[in-house]
């Protein structure tokens, strides 16, 4: 099974949310409907910017809590390597 950790932001940025799942596709659809955080729906934090895969579960968590521990600049940097445009992820997720 794969774990995701992710970054939603609510435009470019904008607000930073950092999560983990092991359904990204359904966990995303969560964010958007508002079941999934109060955070993410108070902010209106939708757009997926930034995922990585993960095999192991505790290594997911680990990388989740690690990332909400960084300084924002950081959190931008890692975004911006891998999508420099903040373009939305989300269609290209397998689903």
């Amino acid at each position: 099974m794969s774990y995701f950790v992710y970054i939603l932001a609510s435009r470019k940025h904008g607000t930073l949310y950092v999560g983990v799942t092991n359904d990204i596709a359904r966990r995303i659809d969560e964010h958007r409907t508002g079941v999934a955080s109060g955070f993410t729906k108070k902010y209106r934090i939708h757009q997926l910017v930034y995922a990585e895969t993960h095999d192991d579960v505790n290594e997911a968590i680990g990388r989740e809590k690690a990332i909400k521990e960084w300084k924002r600049e950081w959190k931008v940097q890692l975004i911006e390597k891998a999508n420099p445009e903040w373009d939305d992820l989300t269609a290209s997720l397998n689903r």
